[in-house]
Formats: C-alpha cells, sequence, structure tokens
C-alpha cells in the first residue's frame, strides 16, 4: 500500500520539471552528489595507500569483487535476454491480437504453436478476457501514432525509417506518422519533409508534418521541445477525428530508427494484456545494428555494449527505464504533459516524470522485439570520434535526474512512497557512479598500492600479490566476455557484398579495443557530464548525433574494397554466410534490408504460422 496519499489524478504539472535558472539548496547538493562520490572513489585509490596499503587493497579488492559477481551475473541476464529476444521475434504477433478479436467477438479461437514464446500466458490471457470481456480492448480499436523526430537530416536518413514504418505488419490503416522536425533545420528540412509526404502519405492513416518553430519560452532547444509540441499537435487531431486518447498509442522515434516487422502489434498485444494501461510504458529493445558494418572499431565496441546491456535490461523489470524509443498511452502523456522540454535527455527522464505523475504506481514493460538503430558514423574517423564521445556525454548527463529524483522522494512535497522511491535514487546513483569512477579503479587499483607501498618500504604480502589477483579475477571475468561475443555474432546481421571476409575477423578483433572505449568514452563522458553538474556548467543545449546516409557510407566503402581486394576476393564475398531476405533485394540502399535480414535468417524455420485465419464458427 502507498505510503503517502493519492490525489485524484496525480501531482500538479509544475511540480514535476526540471528548475531553470537558480536551484534550492537543497536541489543544488543532490546535482553536486554524484560528482562527488565519483571523484572520491577515484582518489582514494591513490590516498589510502599513504595511510594504510592494507586498507587501500581491500578496498579495491572488494570493488574488483563486486564488478566480477555482477559481470557474472550480467553475462547470464543477457543470455536469458537474448533467448528472449529470438523466442519473441518468432511469434506472429499479429495472429495474437487476431486471437484476442476472435475471443472479444465471441469466435472460436484456433489453437497456437504448443512450444511458442509465452503460449501459456496467452491462453490464460484468452481465458481471461473471455471471462470479463469488458476491461479489455478490441485490437482493431487501436491506432499507433508514431513521432519521427528529425532536426536537419536529409532525405536519404529518413526515408529508410518511413519505409520501414509502412514494412510492419500492422495495417497501414492503424498507423499515424507524425514528422516533428525543427524550423532551425531551414527551408532544405522543409522541402525534405514535403518530399517524405508525398512519397509515403498514402501508405498511412495521416501523415502530418509537424515544425517546431524555434525559441519557444520555457524550452531548451532538443527533442524533448520538439516531440512534445508535436505531441499536443497529435492530442489535437485525436480530438478532431474523435480517437479517443485511450486507445492511442504514441510511440517515439528517431529519424534513422526502423521497428522490427511486429513491433507495433507486440506493443498491442502487451498493452491490451495490461489492465492499468495509463500506468505502463512500453520499452523495446534498443540494437545499434543497422550500419554495424560500417562503423569504425571503436563505435561498433560501444554500440554492441549497448546492445547487450539493453538486452540485460529487459530481464530486470525494476531495471528498465525509458531509453531511447519507446511507447506510451496518448492519454497518460496528455495528463503528465508530454516530454519534458527542460532537460537533453527526455527519454530517461521520461521515467521519472511519470513515476512521479502516478505517484510511484508506474512500470515500464519490457518488449522483446527490438527497434534497430544506428551506431555512431558521421564521416570521417575523427568526425565520428567526436560525434559518439558527444553522443556518450548527453547520454550521461542522465545523471541531472539524481537531483530530480531526490526532490521527489525526499523533498516537502514528496510523490513516492518512500522506501520504494529511495531504492530507486539509490540505484539511480550507483549506477551513475559505477559508470564514471569503476573502469578507473580497476584498471590502476591493483598496481597503485603495490607502487606506493614499495616506495614508502612496506612488506605486506597482500598488497604485495595486489597486481596479480587482479588481473586473475579479470582472467576469470573474461568468460562473460566470451559470452557476450557469441551473442555478438548471433546478433550480427548478413556481411554487406562490398566488405570481404577480412571484415568479418576485424569484428572479433574489435573486443581488443574494450579497455580502451570504457576508459576513453563511457568514463571520460561520464565524469565530464558530473563534473559539469559540479561546477553548475549546465548543458542547455542538444547536440544533435550527426548520421551518414547509408548510400554515401556504401559507396565509399565499395571504392575501397575495389582499391583494396582483387576481384577473386570480391567474388568470394558473394557468398553470404547467412540467406539475405526478400527486402535486401527489394529495398537496397537504405539500410533496412540490414534490420530485416538480421533476423529474417535465423526465424524463418520456427516462425509460428502467419497470419492464421479464423475457422467458421
Amino acid at each position: 500500500m502507498p505510503l503517502v496519499p493519492r490525489r485524484a489524478q496525480s501531482s500538479s504539472l509544475a511540480d514535476n520539471e526540471i528548475p531553470l535558472g537558480r536551484r534550492s539548496a537543497l536541489y543544488r547538493a543532490f546535482e553536486v552528489l554524484p560528482a562527488l562520490i565519483s571523484w572520491s572513489a577515484i582518489l582514494l585509490v591513490f590516498v589510502l595507500p599513504l595511510f594504510s596499503p592494507r586498507l587501500a587493497a581491500g578496498y579495491v579488492l572488494a570493488v574488483v569483487g563486486i564488478m566480477f559477481y555482477r559481470a557474472i551475473r550480467g553475462s547470464v541476464d543477457l543470455s536469458r535476454g537474448y533467448r528472449r529476444y529470438k523466442a519473441a521475434s518468432r511469434v506472429d504477433w499479429s495472429a495474437r491480437l487476431m486471437d484476442i478479436g476472435l475471443t472479444l467477438d465471441g469466435r472460436r479461437v484456433p489453437p497456437a504453436p504448443a512450444h511458442s514464446f509465452r503460449v501459456h500466458r496467452h491462453r490464460e490471457l484468452l481465458a481471461e478476457i473471455q471471462a470479463d470481456p469488458r476491461s479489455y480492448p478490441h485490437p482493431s480499436e487501436l491506432m499507433h501514432a508514431v513521432i519521427v523526430a528529425a532536426y536537419n537530416e536529409p532525405y536519404d536518413v529518413i526515408a529508410p525509417t518511413i519505409r520501414g514504418l509502412s514494412y510492419t505488419s500492422t495495417p497501414g490503416e492503424q498507423l499515424l506518422i507524425f514528422l516533428a522536425y525543427e524550423e532551425r533545420g531551414g527551408e532544405e528540412m522543409e522541402r525534405t519533409a514535403q518530399r517524405l509526404k508525398e512519397t509515403f502519405g498514402s501508405r498511412f492513416a495521416a501523415f502530418e508534418l509537424v515544425k517546431h518553430p524555434q525559441d519557444l519560452p520555457e524550452e531548451l532547444a532538443g527533442k524533448g521541445a520538439n516531440i512534445t509540441y508535436a505531441g499536443h499537435r497529435l492530442a489535437e487531431y485525436a480530438a478532431a477525428h474523435g480517437l479517443d486518447p485511450e486507445n492511442v498509442l504514441v510511440t517515439t522515434l528517431d529519424c534513422d530508427n526502423k521497428p522490427y516487422e511486429s513491433y507495433f502489434d507486440c506493443v498491442a498485444y502487451e498493452f491490451i494484456a495490461c489492465r492499468d494501461r495509463k500506468r505502463r510504458s512500453y520499452q523495446p529493445i534498443s540494437l545499434y545494428l543497422s550500419n554495424i558494418w560500417d562503423a569504425p572499431a571503436i563505435t561498433r565496441v560501444i554500440a554492441s555494449a549497448n546492445c547487450f546491456w539493453n538486452l540485460t535490461c529487459t530481464v530486470r523489470p525494476f531495471a528498465l527505464r525509458n531509453f531511447a524509443s519507446h511507447t506510451q498511452p496518448l492519454d497518460a502523456l496528455i495528463e503528465i504533459g508530454f516530454w519534458s522540454k527542460r532537460t537533453i535527455v527526455e527519454d530517461g527522464h521520461q521515467f521519472w516524470r511519470s513515476y512521479f505523475h502516478f505517484r510511484g504506481d508506474y512500470r515500464v514493460v519490457p518488449i522483446h522485439v527490438p527497434i534497430f538503430q544506428d551506431a555512431v558514423l558521421a564521416g570521417g574517423l575523427r568526425e565520428t570520434m567526436i560525434a559518439q564521445f558527444k553522443q556518450l556525454s548527453r547520454w550521461s548527463y542522465g545523471a541531472s535526474d539524481v537531483p530530480f529524483v531526490a526532490a521527489g522522494v525526499f523533498g516537502r512535497n514528496r510523490r513516492s512512497p518512500l522506501l520504494k522511491g529511495t531504492v530507486h535514487f539509490l540505484s539511480l546513483l550507483e549506477g551513475h557512479v559505477t559508470l564514471a569512477a569503476v573502469s578507473l579503479i580497476i584498471a590502476v587499483g591493483g598496481w597503485t598500492p603495490f607502487l606506493i607501498m614499495h616506495q614508502l618500504g612496506g612488506t605486506d604480502a597482500l598488497v604485495r600479490q595486489m597486481p596479480f589477483l587482479v588481473g586473475a579475477i579479470q582472467q576469470v571475468a573474461m568468460i562473460s566476455l566470451l559470452i557476450s561475443l557469441v551473442i555478438f555474432w548471433n546478433l550480427l546481421p548478413p556481411r554487406p557484398v562490398h566488405y570481404t571476409r577480412r571484415r568479418t575477423v576485424m569484428m572479433f578483433a574489435q573486443w581488443l579495443l574494450y579497455p580502451v572505449t570504457i576508459l576513453g568514452f563511457n568514463a571520460t563522458t561520464a565524469l565530464y557530464s558530473q563534473s559539469r553538474l559540479l561546477l553548475g556548467r549546465y548543458r542547455e543545449k542538444f547536440e544533435v548525433t550527426a548520421k551518414a546516409p547509408a548510400n554515401e557510407v556504401r559507396e565509399a566503402a565499395e571504392r575501397t574494397a575495389a582499391a583494396a581486394a582483387s576481384s577473386a576476393d570480391i567474388v568470394g564475398t558473394l557468398q553470404m554466410p547467412r540467406t539475405l531476405t526478400v527486402e535486401a533485394i527489394v529495398a537496397p540502399g537504405d539500410g533496412s534490408h540490414l534490420t530485416r535480414a538480421a533476423t529474417g535468417a535465423q526465424r524463418q524455420p520456427e516462425q509460428e504460422i502467419a497470419r492464421r485465419r479464423p475457422t467458421p464458427d
């Protein structure tokens, strides 16, 4: 039972926003906290040995031991998440929606495949619907509104996303497309938007262009303000066309995202299965695989590690939060005030806005099918490294949620059950501190106490063995990396024909760069973002990650391959390790073929019977 009284609807919108300008003393103290703990944890490695090398060794071993346990547990959860992803991707979710529709219509339902993903839960749901049909919406009544956010990206970047939406198993009559683009994008973005509507508008129930004006008051220039402006237009559209906001599911996409073909059907299924639908959102697996073969090694490693984490979170319900693209009912968004216009990390912040608006009675439901995204690729290597650093520093600025959550849990107007909110707060704080400090502690902690003790003339046996102990634990922990490599290989889409087998070898050799990426990007960007909060230098500008069109990347790769490889090698690369789907031939050059081929070849032998038709009564 909640420890705080539950108001009629929820907290006011004014109390559920990040403050602008001067912060209160308490809020400011919690802004400082992540950087204070992170830097202190790192400095302890160098300060403790001056007083007690043995105590310093114990501190480092404790950190290493905790991370060793987490690595083993993480590899187990990654394997579980991957298995669920593969199983869910084989399900014909449109057929399961048809089963629900038949049950609500009082008609006989054909049997589902006996060993398909969560088939027992599906049968139980059908029984519950049959017993209480009024509590469940009919699948045909649901509409999917897709807000595609764009800034100044070219047509060749956005078109594959829109085209991919028309390839999904959800009928176009149930898809409302809202292209949210920025006035700051200029005339070229305006022409791109008009071209997209002319090309794809007839494939959907609606294709609305929403230009977000620049320099509106009390908002940061960024994605949150853009999609919120589009969200209000969507609410107006729903009212004008008689759409019930309770039956409109809103999905936000970046302009290079490509949903899995059955994503919207899967979301609709999970939405219907939930009883308290307004207080739920739906989080797919973000897989950065669309251009993984084209990206340089360092960004491939970072993208792959992000894939692993997103798969892992699907089996950790308490840790699962909104990230990147996600889905939420329109009635909830209207009540919450859509997304925050005052932060550059509106996706993760949306979890906390929803959590506090509903007084802690809010949960993210995992969707075990993916939305494919691009690894960072921005022209040359230097430009790509800069873009990668900017992206990760923007993500790690999620540390700005720490004071926001603290105010909601411990503030004067508490908006969460104290115990549950405290656990959430500590989990959030620990995650940001771990990202910033732990890899540095492990990297230098094995040697620092030993070297300082050696200079001071100490003789402690434990400290002398520290470099070997830490190294041995790290070697055993390599088991988790090997498991990750196996999953990475199974996640990879087929190698494009313009790459030789050498590229496949490099896809595995790239993992030698893993320590470099952890220290040079993850830890550095986290410390950078936390230090900005410490100094009060708030980030008030959304830096869009540069995106290279797939056709430009492919043409450059083809020129390089033609110059470097013999004609025999090129012919040999045509023998693909896995079979491309039809879409790879029908829509070459837009990147969408990679996303469909990534699972298609492995899914077909075990896929449920597609489009099962109802049998006569």
